[in-house]
């Protein structure tokens, strides 16, 4: 007696597991290479970008409290409005937060002494960080100026901030 084989149509080729022909075992070692790299690429993107992000918002936490400390002097003038809108606080040149005016027993000098420290602790205490004070009239329309040093802005930022606050007493 003899036997047929009859051909299915089926590869003669004998699969391992899930129907993967014992030929292509394995991913490629330049496969696994290329993979790596384009995921390193990935990463250091992502960190460059935290790092530009991070500087981004220290610049632009100094500017926030660069505007506070105008509100602060401003909220303290209104204290004193008399001598406020008189022009009394207004600065002949600006006050410099390396060398804060004495607070001795005025409100005026205590007020700018307390102000200036402020803007020494928050935006530095050099020669770049300053504040000015200008009041005209009777109505007590007042411009507050303070200039900061901002070289935590990174590149394309400048590197000295002006915060001009208008506000009314």
């Amino acid at each position: 007696m003899t036997t047929h084989r009859f051909h299915t149509g089926r590869s003669r080729r004998r699969t391992h597991g899930f129907g993967i022909a014992r030929a292509q075992r394995g991913v490629g070692l330049i496969e696994v290479l290329v993979a790596v790299l384009l995921l390193s690429i990935a990463f250091l993107g992502v960190a460059a970008l935290q790092a530009k992000s991070l500087s981004t918002n220290n610049s632009a936490m100094a500017r926030s409290m660069a505007t506070m400390a105008s509100y602060s002097i401003l909220d303290a003038m209104r204290a004193d409005y008399d001598l406020a809108a008189s022009g009394g606080y207004n600065t002949s040149s600006p006050i410099k937060a390396s060398a804060c005016p004495a607070a001795d027993t005025t409100v005026k000098n205590a007020q700018l002494n307390d102000w200036c420290v402020q803007l020494g602790k928050s935006l530095g205490a050099s020669d770049s960080t300053t504040g000015s004070i200008a009041c005209t009239g009777t109505r007590g329309d007042c411009t507050i100026t303070i200039t900061f040093d901002d070289s935590r802005a990174g590149k394309g930022g400048a590197s000295n901030q002006t915060v001009v606050t208008r506000g009314m007493l």
